[in-house]
């Protein structure tokens, strides 16, 4: 049954993949006063073009090669891409459809390349812009909060997505901004990985760096979880990185618990998880879970702060739009449900597309006040 879901959710990706390049082929063709049989090369190029993503990701879960990464990111960047000529196009399209019902005269060819040039141009920002994470400082109130925890620091991080795009050297970089900051302890909200094929111990080699005084916590998401996450949490916990799984620890008077993506993902389960771990009320705390999905159930359990990822804010354009009709006040930055408090990071990698228009990479230092 999961397989033929699989194989579903494939084939309409592709179909849809088709009908967009379609659309891209019809309006840079548009009114083109050479022969049709002359056009043979551009329709083999957008055909090939249109299969390469899932022929790559299709490719990426099962070989970890430099040829397969080389193409896998040359397929990502033209799917983000892509999204922008897009639109590019339909607007191309309505330009031309308005122009005509006027009797306006118009280039249409002059309207294709600009908007098109414009489209390209976006994309290029967008991945120069998602290579660039910020660090970003949030102010943290917490009822009841041990004094020795005043004046504390500690670092949240998600979504690094480590496969065929972003790698051990990525990681690198993240963890020496992170120590940079001197955090108390560090939070690691899940996706380290892509759920695709890699050399999951050598990619999780530089978690080496994240030394804290009070130590660092991980719970697994939903691409750890695509199927057997058991290696990943292996590498993790090698790397010297507490994983944490449906259970509690105690940091000096805080409590954080921690639990894995598929343990949130039902509102009764998730009230059994977060019922079983022996949480004092009276006393602070943390959660963290990868998603901000339920978080009245975490509300209702007593939780203090939940901290989580997973949503990207969509990335980039239209999709940031989306991103936010569907998760509203959780889909980044700090919020609130009753009296616990949510902070919903951006996250500091991508997946898919390596690209960001309307939402930024993000390491969040939490200080404590």
């Amino acid at each position: 049954m999961r397989t033929r879901r699989i194989v579903a959710f494939v084939a309409v990706v592709q179909v849809v993949l088709l009908l967009v390049h379609l659309i891209l082929y019809e309006t840079w063709t548009y009114e083109w006063t050479a022969r049709a049989d002359s056009l043979w090369e551009w329709r083999l190029a957008f055909a090939l073009l249109s299969v390469s993503f899932v022929g790559a990701s299709l490719l990426a879960f099962r070989y970890a090669n430099p040829l397969v990464r080389l193409f896998y990111r040359i397929a990502a960047v033209w799917l983000g891409t892509v999204s922008f000529l897009f639109f590019a196009a339909c607007l191309t399209w309505m330009i031309i459809a308005v122009a005509g019902l006027r009797g306006l005269p118009l280039n249409a060819h002059q309207v294709v390349r600009t908007l098109s040039a414009l489209a390209v141009g976006l994309a290029a920002a967008a991945v120069l812009n998602a290579s660039w994470p910020r660090i970003k400082r949030v102010g943290i109130r917490l009822e009841n909060l041990p004094e020795t925890w005043l004046g504390r620091k500690a670092a949240l991080i998600s979504d690094l997505h480590l496969g065929h795009v972003r790698n051990g050297r990525f990681l690198r970089r993240i963890a020496a901004l992170v120590m940079g900051q001197k955090p108390d302890a560090i939070f690691i909200a899940g996706d380290l990985y892509d759920g695709t094929a890699i050399d999951a111990p050598h990619a999780a080699e530089p978690l080496r760096k994240l030394q804290a005084p009070l130590g660092t916590y991980f719970v697994a998401g939903n691409h750890e979880q695509f199927g057997d996450d058991s290696k990943y949490l292996r590498a993790v916990t090698g790397a010297g990185v507490r994983v944490l799984s449906n259970e509690k620890v105690e940091l000096d008077g805080l409590q954080v618990v921690g639990v894995p993506y598929l343990h949130a993902t039902h509102d009764e389960h998730f009230r059994k998880v977060l019922a079983s771990v022996g949480l004092v009320r009276s006393r602070p705390s943390i959660l963290l879970t990868h998603a901000p999905e339920r978080p009245a159930v975490a509300a209702e359990a007593g939780i203090s702060l939940q901290l989580s990822g997973h949503t990207h804010v969509g990335q980039f354009y239209p999709w940031t739009w989306m991103a936010r009709r569907i998760y509203r006040q959780f889909v980044h930055g700090l919020s609130r449900i009753g009296k616990m408090q949510v902070y919903t990071s951006s996250g500091v990698g991508t997946w898919g597309p390596p690209l960001r228009l309307g939402s930024s990479p993000e390491i969040v230092i939490l200080e404590f006040v």
